[in-house]
């Protein structure tokens, strides 16, 4: 049996409920949170948006807007020149090609200004339920840690993930994997200790010279 399988089992029974710690209330919300959350945390990320989200409930509000007024607002995050074009850009091409309705599909998503692939999962993944894997840096982390990946770069684990996860449980397991990674599997000092993945995790049982099985 991989060990895929008792990892996924953990995490059913542990954390049967997983979501984005983003706050959104539209998809076209979520992919502004999405694309202010590269290089910042989501708690950063939510104190800034309301009044955003406010101000712009839709592409064609964005689409308007001018670089200082979208700046104004998100100035206090990571990045706010690039962020604040990308932004407007983004929902002009909405507005433009899209009808200002988020796209569903990676490839149409990725051409917005702004949209890496793994915003573009995320928004495919969180939005429309597609079966794939976003890997930022806290899935890329922990699938590396537990074994599930030996990928260099975040394509080759989003490809490992993608082969060993059911389709089904592929938008849950990005949660799992993000939140697991921000709160136990932390990148300076990972809780080991308080981490129910022990048995099956090749970091954890080579440092300290424990098998699988115990």
């Amino acid at each position: 049996m991989h060990k895929i399988k008792p990892i996924i089992a953990w995490f059913q029974e542990n954390r049967p409920v997983a979501e984005s710690e983003l706050n959104y209330d539209s998809p076209f919300h979520l992919l502004i949170a999405v694309i202010l959350s590269a290089q910042c945390t989501d708690k950063r990320v939510n104190m800034i948006t309301p009044p955003l989200f406010e101000r712009f409930p839709n592409p064609c509000d964005l689409a308007e807007a001018s670089f200082e007024e979208v700046f104004d607002y998100i100035r206090s995050i990571s990045f706010p020149n690039n962020k604040a074009n990308h932004l407007i850009g983004m929902a002009r091409k909405l507005r433009d090609d899209f009808n200002s309705i988020v796209p569903e599909e990676v490839d149409q998503l990725q051409t917005l200004p702004g949209v890496g692939r793994k915003t573009a999962n995320v928004i495919a993944s969180v939005i429309y339920n597609k079966p794939v894997i976003a890997v930022d840096t806290h899935v890329f982390r922990t699938a590396r840690r537990l074994g599930l990946s030996q990928g260099k770069d975040v394509d080759a684990v989003e490809k490992d993930l993608t082969e060993l996860i059911p389709e089904e449980l592929r938008p849950i397991a990005h949660h799992w994997l993000i939140l697991h990674g921000r709160y136990i599997c932390t990148a300076r000092k990972p809780k080991c200790e308080a981490c129910g993945l022990q048995a099956h995790c090749d970091t954890y049982r080579s440092e300290t010279g424990k098998s699988e099985n115990g």
